[in-house]
């Protein structure tokens, strides 16, 4: 029993660290770079598939393809010529986490399914209240935050103020000036010179 019981614990530990394993993040884009810590254990399905498509390249050279000042920047699911990349099964969502999308963090972005969150992502750059969780409905789900801008909330800000117009298959919110995510990238920690 007391093997097992050692056995369970170091299974647990192992799990712990390997959930803790790459939660910061680099996001290269044209105008400077971007760096979050995400948090494994509030969203560990959120963090998981996040890092699954960064792992895979999925992210380099998508845009921030959507953008409203006072509110988000949003971006991971069209590349520069607006094509839709290929996503794999959605994710439930994990709002439910006590997590808030207040000014820096990172949420998924989804449709108006609940547990509809593939590849898409937005930082937010106000305190975004009416997008918390508030109860298990459909109205009520929230978007999960997974993470927080830890350094270049200042990129973030500049990206957010871009001037927008039509660009299809959108009818608004496409920033004038494409904003490019060269790559997104899993790294040990924020380089000092940058502290």
């Amino acid at each position: 029993m007391h093997i097992i019981k050692l056995f369970l614990i170091s299974l647990i530990i192992l799990c712990n660290s390997a959930l803790a394993e790459g939660s910061q993040i680099k996001i290269k884009t044209n105008f400077g770079s971007i760096f979050l810590e995400l948090y494994p254990n509030k969203a560990p399905k959120t963090v998981e598939n996040f890092l699954s498509y960064a792992k895979e390249g999925a992210y380099t050279e998508t845009i921030f393809h959507r953008i409203i000042s006072g509110f988000m920047i949003q971006g991971g699911g069209f590349d520069k010529l607006m094509k839709k990349r290929p996503t794999k099964q959605p994710i439930k969502n994990e709002a439910n986490n006590g997590l808030k999308n207040e000014i820096g963090t990172i949420a998924m972005a989804r449709t108006g399914e609940p547990h509809s969150a593939t590849n898409q992502f937005f930082i937010n750059v106000s305190n975004n209240k009416f997008l918390n969780y508030t109860m298990p409905n459909r109205r009520g789900y929230g978007y999960t935050v997974f993470g927080k801008v830890i350094h270049g909330m200042n990129i973030v800000n500049k990206i957010s103020k871009l001037p927008t117009g039509a660009s299809k298959p959108f009818k608004r919110d496409v920033p004038k000036k494409m904003v490019i995510i060269e790559s997104i990238s899993i790294i040990d920690s924020i380089p000092a010179e940058i502290k």
